[in-house]
């Protein structure tokens, strides 16, 4: 899981910021990997959400680490436990994304802020981005560790057998 994870979470290692223009459904690991990114730019449509406990499944992905520090800690429980989506208004105010912008203007929006910052100093944007990472992926690794193990765990039951079932079936899960 451990390899996965790190080809999965390589944009981190990118000498330049990244930036996400979220305009559409951002749901597991597609969220995980917006959440990887530096910026986040969502449309007021989108959706946003980690439905892994609606599966059985423990979130992976760096998912448990990135929520968190985007959201607080009480957020991101509720998010991860209930698995709820959420609108990227609500997402834009729970501080999931640094902009909430119309679904039209997404894309164009996160081209200016890519625009604006190329203005600046390269030497300078790139240790900057280096700085804020090293300070949000402070505790990533024993996350991506514990999250494996977890996930891990998490295939051989029945309840992810049973959320695997219920999504094929288009019905709500009955876990036991």
């Amino acid at each position: 899981m451990l390899k996965f994870y790190s080809r999965f979470l390589s944009i981190r290692s990118l000498a330049v910021p990244t930036i996400a223009a979220i305009n559409g459904h951002a749901v597991g690991a597609g969220l995980c990997l917006a959440l990887a990114s530096d910026i986040r730019i969502v449309s007021t449509s989108a959706k946003l959400g980690l439905n892994f406990t609606k599966l059985g499944l423990h979130p992976g992905l760096a998912a448990t680490h990135f929520l968190a520090k985007a959201v607080g800690s009480q957020q991101a429980y509720k998010l991860m436990l209930t698995g709820s989506l959420v609108s990227g208004s609500q997402a834009h105010a729970l501080g999931m994304a640094a902009e909430c912008v119309e679904t039209d203007e997404v894309v164009p929006a996160a081209l200016r802020m890519a625009r604006e910052i190329a203005l600046n100093s390269p030497v300078a944007v790139r240790l900057l981005t280096q700085t804020m990472r090293s300070k949000d992926d402070d505790g990533l690794h024993a996350a991506l560790m514990r999250e494996a193990d977890a996930q891990a765990h998490s295939y051989s039951s029945a309840d992810y057998k049973e959320g695997l079932a219920a999504v094929m079936e288009k019905r709500d899960p009955h876990f036991e």
